[in-house]
């Protein structure tokens, strides 16, 4: 595992990193995504303000989880005093750069893409309908990118790898991981592994599913069950704390995304039909 890339006086978070290059995987599949529907938008601006949006939402979400620890990161980032700002800056860059809940970035990329897809008005159309289509045609860029950034967690450390393990694919942790295993050299199960290789499938598969014709909305609602579900899952395997009975706060937050996900397939199945993709129809 490697937190940190230095080259020369360069000092680079492996984290940040691969969550730049998931913004680039996922630019090019919802650039993609676009060409072959004929729709007129930037995929690079989309997926920048999704991106800010996602980050900050995840953080924000993480955060309030627990208001004790949120105060305390806040004293502390601003004990060097307001007479030094650059190093309330570093103080507050060390605290943002671990710390991220996957259900709060879902929530604000969602938020997002539905208004970027009002002022895109994809294939023509205008209002919700227009946003629920951005919500179809980003979903197989959302899972790619969700997936290759995941392989940032498990390099940085950051506390989203497993439980501690014997199989033959556990992994150690760097002695500088943001989150230490306990103990230091225990073996530990990849989980962000297990959810880059589905996320992979996942993005595949939804990628095919639009290049036939489907109910507005339709591709949103399975794209919200079967990630829902995966993180569910995974979460038996994570080093997450029960929170709610036997249930973490991700699981709580993934069946949320899972009931959502199937009332939405539910509602939009004889709803208004979206056409199938303009480059694959005349093929």
């Amino acid at each position: 595992m490697f937190p940190y890339i230095d080259i020369g006086p360069i000092h680079l978070g492996t984290f940040g990193l691969l969550l730049w290059l998931a913004a680039v995987a996922a630019t090019l599949v919802l650039h993609k995504n676009f060409v072959r529907n004929g729709v007129d938008a930037d995929a690079l601006s989309v997926v920048a303000f999704v991106v800010i949006a996602g980050v900050v939402g995840a953080k924000t979400w993480h955060e309030l989880q627990n208001v004790a620890d949120l105060r305390h990161a806040l004293k502390m980032m601003t004990a060097p005093g307001w007479n030094h700002p650059f190093d309330i800056l570093m103080e507050f860059l060390h605290w943002f750069q671990a710390g991220f809940a996957w259900f709060g970035g879902m929530l604000a990329g969602i938020a997002m893409l539905m208004w970027q897809g009002r002022v895109a008005k994809p294939e023509g159309l205008t209002g919700w309908r227009a946003s629920v289509r951005m919500l179809d045609l980003a979903a197989p860029a959302a899972a790619i990118g969700y997936g290759v950034g995941r392989i940032g967690c498990l390099t940085s450390g950051d506390g989203d790898y497993g439980i501690n393990t014997t199989l033959p694919w556990g992994v150690h942790m760097a002695k500088n991981a943001l989150v230490p295993p306990t103990p230091p050299d225990a073996l530990v199960q990849p989980t962000p592994l297990y959810e880059f290789l589905f996320a992979m499938v996942l993005g595949w598969w939804l990628w095919r599913l639009g290049g036939k014709a489907r109910p507005l909305g339709w591709l949103t609602g399975l794209y919200l069950v079967l990630s829902g579900s995966a993180r569910f899952l995974v979460e038996f395997v994570r080093i997450n704390p029960p929170v709610y009975g036997w249930m973490t706060n991700a699981q709580v937050a993934a069946l949320g995304s899972v009931v959502v996900g199937a009332v939405v397939m539910v509602m939009t199945r004889r709803g208004s039909v979206v056409p199938a993709p303009v480059v694959e129809a005349r093929s």
